[in-house]
């Protein structure tokens, strides 16, 4: 194993996703299904051969907020507290290549081209070249440093090679694998390559039925990719390459044994690359059983704390929260507004409250079905409300630009979870605002 170490910044981009015709692809179509029996060849996506679809034969993994005892750490006040915050400056990077000096099919070329791909951002400049070569790569890089095409664009270009090939791609979220297929298919208009998204919350018989008519890539959540699996409705054998996408975020949401028991069905031969964030020890366990020499490229980031100016807001009571809340989104810099909340039942009520109030606002959280969070998080994304609600799962692989504060209406559980949350402010070049409400001191001793 060798690393590559860099420094830089870049974007991925957010796009939604729906249940696509057969036309999807440069006007080109699928043929349509026999409805009697289907292949399970490579060719025809390595999918079981059964007539009717599947209720039974698996279990889907426990949501993260079902009912378990999670313990809180204790967090230093003064942590929630920066007020010497400057705008950083751009860091200068040079890539060391351009997109067409990869060496990747044409059309690929110039559908980048088409999205306004130019110049690759670090990760992408380093980690590209490597996996063409057919290396694992090991990405230490976070949300917002162009990772979704550094693992797409060598994939893609497999697919090119190869229509036989299969790729699986896993993400933490619906929200980050709806995004992820949204690239993918930019990248690969008019090239009759297909993909799903296999998530929670949307209709699985769609998801099946896409299965069974054939795709090149799966891109989905590790405990419905799991399910499945188990329907026989994935057959893991046929994937050659394999993506876990922040794989340190589907650890803290207790997808390690979903994704232990999906790799351990992969391939040994498979090509594997994951990007994470952090490397902690269990992600080093997970590199360390299912990949093979990997190349490591490390990304430096600025600390996400010294963006962003931070300070706490005191208030006792349910009321008092709710009055200085109010008072808070007057202010000219509540422009776009992300309030954390621990619960999801929290989130509805405080977004009917505010409503009640006359602000725009929106609830966040995983009960939700897919279109009303796509929806959620358009309507920030564009302006159309002032206010999105979420809870930490829900606003995890999501990517709304120009958020101008952060409110922590809940103490986070963790300071990780913290500096996770505020991240979503202060990005790039610019200045963000966060504020955490915390108990007053006298309030805090009566109860």
């Amino acid at each position: 194993m060798y690393t590559i170490t860099t420094g830089g910044s870049g974007t991925d981009s957010h796009q939604s996703s729906r249940f696509r015709s057969r036309a999807r692809s440069g006007g080109s179509s699928r043929p349509a299904s026999s409805g009697r029996s289907f292949s399970s060849s490579p060719r025809s996506g390595g999918y079981s051969s059964r007539s009717r679809f599947s209720r039974g034969g698996g279990k889907t993994a426990a949501p993260f907020n079902a009912k378990r005892s999670f313990k809180k750490d204790y967090i230093d006040e003064n942590l929630f507290v920066n007020k010497q915050v400057t705008v950083a400056e751009a860091i200068d990077y040079k890539p060391s290549n351009t997109f067409s000096d990869f060496n990747v099919a044409p059309q690929l070329l110039a559908n980048l081209i088409a999205k306004g791909l130019n110049n690759p951002s670090p990760v992408q400049d380093q980690a590209i070249p490597v996996a063409i070569e057919g290396k694992d790569v090991i990405g230490i890089a976070s949300t917002g440093t162009g990772k979704t095409a550094a693992f797409l664009i060598p994939l893609i270009n497999k697919l090119v090679a190869d229509n036989n090939h299969k790729i699986l791609i896993l993400t933490p979220t619906r929200e980050l694998a709806l995004q992820v297929e949204a690239e993918f298919m930019a990248f690969t208009r008019g090239m009759k390559l297909f993909s799903v998204a296999c998530v929670g919350g949307a209709p699985i018989m769609r998801q099946i039925k896409e299965l069974e008519l054939g795709v090149h890539a799966v891109i989905g959540t590790p405990g419905r990719v799991k399910d499945l699996v188990e329907r026989g409705k994935i057959k893991l054998s046929y994937f050659n390459s394999v993506v876990l996408d922040e794989a340190d975020r589907m650890l803290d949401m207790g997808f390690i044994d979903d994704m232990r028991t999906i790799l351990s069905q992969m391939p040994q031969s498979k090509q594997s690359l994951f990007f994470s964030a952090t490397f902690s020890r269990e992600i080093k366990a997970l590199c360390s059983d299912f990949m093979n020499d990997p190349v490591t490229v490390s990304i430096k980031t600025r600390d996400t704390a010294s963006s962003v100016s931070q300070d706490v807001v005191r208030a006792g009571t349910d009321a008092e929260k709710l009055e200085a809340l109010h008072e808070i989104l007057l202010r000219p810099e509540a422009k776009k507004v992300l309030i954390f909340r621990e619960m999801k039942r929290h989130t509805d009520k405080l977004a009917e409250e505010l409503t009640a109030r006359g602000f725009k606002a929106l609830a966040l959280h995983g009960d939700m079905h897919n279109r009303e969070r796509e929806r959620a998080v358009k309507a920030l994304t564009t302006g159309r409300v002032q206010v999105v609600i979420a809870t930490d799962v829900a606003a995890r692989g999501i990517d709304i630009p120009d958020i101008s504060l952060v409110i922590n209406y809940d103490i986070p559980n963790n300071y990780e979870t913290y500096i996770h949350r505020i991240g979503r402010t202060g990005r790039g070049t610019k200045l963000g605002f966060a504020l955490t409400f915390v108990p007053n001191k006298e309030y805090g001793r009566r109860g």
